[in-house]
């Protein structure tokens, strides 16, 4: 039998927010739901990452409604979402109450699968949210942060794959967030991972940035890889994921099994072209995103973390000054013990660098994330932090030695009491724990035009 090769689809998540920031409302998207879960998808990404902020801060929705709207929608085929571990959808660390309640509630809503990564691929900030995944009944998709560094090995990425399998992770994904894997890499990381777990699908996620990422899929689903992560092709390429319908074209070719339906696909994009379009027209989309760029290569600096570079310096007036950051980013890297960057830690670095290089003298200042950071409190860093930076940095401030989570008290009870009669759900409570202002903001919002129309009462005449 022909190998198997399945496909997530990232437009409802990833790829708008590769590509647009996020900005891609419901109503832009709700037609098309029916004919995407025809399409055969192995399962459908839309939830999590910046979603969950974009929602309250942009498009005045209520994410949690917009989960049980897709799901009424999408009865078929397996909703995915992006959770940052101990951070969940946000920027620091959660005490477990709130992690485990998120986790309990996105099932609830209508999610199945559960991605779950560490911006430093420390298993301690995931053990709290997998338990939880596997409680709930979903599937808890256990995530490698791919980066290349002196201390990032195959041997270590297998042995941090060994544990997640043991935390109870029903499939492995590889998450090339900065599309620098290349298609040896990928070949021998998947293999590495594929004799050590033989059991685990392994999911293979990367983005078009650099232009390696058809070969990289290619030589992965070669090593046996299971799932891979694609656009449909209008949201595809650039800083996306590459094209859902060239992929499967040649997979078809090379002799692999692939169950999408292509008349679903073509419908999908042809939609998606007019709802593309409108995103050039009105200047969110900009050409930069779909553009290769291979400086990643150079610099491992994700797409997403080259353009929040631009627009630091750009309001400083200092984009005289780009070469000189990017120079500076890895080196702000390899001080802070070689992370991955993946939000946070690739919007700490960067800022850093920029801090660096404008104040002419490295560390002069420093953000409260990268104090925080060298305090212990995002996790185990893959190498040690330079211990004369960390120094300068904490002064005699001594670093956390345990979980920075054990060290937070409690906090959806409290939250509860806080909203009272303003939150007419746990998910409420949970949206104003995760972004308190924008939830609040909601939330009042919702209450004064709910009160507004019951003012109104409208009599039925016989």
């Amino acid at each position: 039998m022909a190998q198997k090769v399945q496909f997530v689809e990232t437009v409802l998540r990833d790829a708008n927010q590769s590509l647009i920031a996020t900005r891609l409302p419901y109503d832009k998207f709700e037609p098309m739901l029916e004919t995407i879960d025809k399409a055969g998808y192995y399962a459908i990404e839309c939830w999590g990452g910046a979603t969950f902020d974009v929602c309250l801060r942009y498009l005045n929705e209520d994410p949690w409604e917009r989960l049980r709207k897709i799901r009424a929608r999408v009865p078929n085929t397996k909703l995915q979402m992006l959770l940052r571990g101990q951070n969940v959808l946000g920027y620091s660390h959660y005490p477990d109450d709130f992690v485990k309640l998120f986790v309990q509630k996105a099932v609830e809503n209508g999610m199945d699968i559960i991605r779950i990564f560490d911006a430093l691929n420390d298993v301690n900030n995931l053990k709290v949210a997998m338990e939880a995944t596997v409680n709930a009944g979903a599937i808890a998709s256990g995530t490698i942060s791919y980066t290349t560094s002196p201390v990032h090995t195959h041997k270590k990425y297998v042995q941090m794959v060994r544990e997640l399998k043991e935390m109870g992770a029903s499939t492995i994904c590889i998450k090339d967030m900065a599309g620098i894997m290349g298609p040896q890499e990928a070949y021998d990381l998947v293999s590495a991972i594929k004799d050590a777990v033989p059991e685990l699908p392994i999911d293979l996620h990367t983005h078009s940035t650099t232009g390696l990422a058809f070969m990289t899929y290619l030589k992965a689903v070669e090593a046996g890889c299971d799932i891979i992560d694609t656009a449909i092709s209008p949201f595809s390429g650039g800083t996306s994921q590459p094209a859902t319908e060239t992929l499967a074209y040649a997979l078809r070719q090379l002799g692999y099994e692939v169950d999408l339906n292509d008349e679903a696909t073509k419908a999908m994009a042809d939609y998606f072209k007019t709802v593309r379009d409108g995103f050039i027209a009105d200047g969110t989309l900009m050409p930069k995103s779909m553009a290769t760029d291979t400086q990643c290569l150079n610099y491992q600096i994700p797409g997403g973390m080259l353009s929040n570079l631009l627009s630091q310096l750009k309001q400083v007036n200092a984009l005289d000054r780009f070469d000189e950051v990017l120079i500076e980013t890895p080196k702000v890297r390899k001080d802070m013990g070689y992370p991955p960057l993946v939000t946070p830690t690739s919007q700490m670095v960067g800022v850093q660098a920029v801090r660096n290089v404008l104040d002419g003298k490295r560390y002069k200042s420093v953000s409260k994330e990268i104090k925080a950071y060298c305090r212990g409190e995002y996790g185990r860093t893959p190498a040690p932090i330079d211990p004369e930076i960390q120094k300068q940095i904490l002064g005699g401030e001594k670093p956390l030695t345990g979980r920075y989570a054990d060290t937070l008290a409690p906090v959806v009870d409290k939250a509860r009491q806080k909203l009272g009669d303003l939150a007419k759900s746990d998910e409420d409570v949970l949206s104003y724990i995760a972004f308190p202002n924008l939830a609040e903001k909601f939330l009042e919002e919702r209450k004064i035009k709910e009160e507004n129309e019951g003012t109104y009462t409208i009599v039925a005449c016989e």
